[in-house]
């Protein structure tokens, strides 16, 4: 039997362990993954911080209150205004109740759109009625200002509220203030007097805030026969258009001449006596 030649062991050998090497660095990663996992965090990282500022900022900027009107009653139905306000300012109005059914819902769709718009203008309750929509207009009208009644109360609340916290606890008497103010704008109550017409006496009596009318109504009206269906008819459109005008320049309500006559009579010697 023949002995293996010692230098073909060798070579062998030497062949074996090349080959285990290049079979161990073919398998090396091409990269280190504990690296590409720090890459792959810090990038993540850097997204999540890129999408936060935006987030952020929006949410700092979004300081509204969202402020609802009494419900005002109309001779068509309710209305009742919202408003979405923005340091003071208007910045959204809507009617979250308005007059249905039959003619009033294409009234209220053409009124409504118009109104609201005109109250983020005007940034007031100081908004032109539309024309064929009286007396939602008007309703709407009430109703926004009682909404900005509100909001003006909130903001003196707050007001109060921050200064008494800068202040030391022996003022404690500094958030109460406005409510001191209250009496200020206490409603008035007046009642004009008599007005004689050929269907019996009309008296209108209002109710002011400041100098606006809040309220209108007649206290004496014509009755008895056909009298009491006309005042029926009459008289409250008569209050709202005192209301919406704000003076006793409205029109005569048709069918009902001597009673609107007698109502503005009565009407302007109330605003007399308020002027007085």
């Amino acid at each position: 039997m023949k002995k293996s030649h010692p230098i073909r062991r060798v070579v062998l050998a030497t062949a074996a362990t090349v080959s285990g090497i290049v079979l161990l660095l073919s398998l090396k990663p091409a990269s280190d993954p504990a690296a590409a996992s720090a890459q792959g965090g810090a990038a993540a990282q850097q997204t999540a911080a890129g999408q936060e500022s935006p987030q952020g900022g929006s949410a700092s900027q979004t300081g509204s209150q969202t402020v609802t009107g009494s419900v005002t009653q109309t001779q068509y139905g309710p209305v009742q205004v919202r408003l979405t306000m923005s340091g003071g300012k208007i910045t959204k109005a809507e009617a979250v109740q308005a007059p249905k059914g039959g003619t009033s819902d294409q009234k209220t769709a053409l009124a409504i759109p118009k109104l609201n718009e005109e109250a983020v203008a005007a940034q007031s309750a100081d908004i032109d009625a539309v024309s064929g929509a009286t007396y939602t207009s008007s309703g709407y009208k009430q109703s926004l200002q009682s909404a900005l009644d509100k909001a003006e109360t909130a903001g003196s609340g707050t007001s109060g509220s921050s200064g008494s916290a800068a202040a030391s606890s022996g003022s404690s008497s500094s958030p109460q203030a406005p409510a001191t103010q209250a009496p200020a704008t206490q409603a008035r109550i007046i009642t004009g007097n008599v007005a004689q017409t050929q269907y019996g006496p009309v008296q209108v009596r209002i109710t002011l805030s400041g100098d606006k009318i809040t309220k209108a109504e007649a206290v004496q009206a014509p009755s008895g026969g056909t009298s009491s269906q006309k005042t029926a008819l009459a008289v409250p459109k008569l209050n709202q258009e005192a209301v919406a005008a704000g003076s006793a320049d409205i029109d005569a309500v048709s069918g009902a001449t001597y009673t609107s006559g007698g109502y503005r009579q009565s009407l302007q010697s109330a605003l007399d006596k308020a002027g007085g």
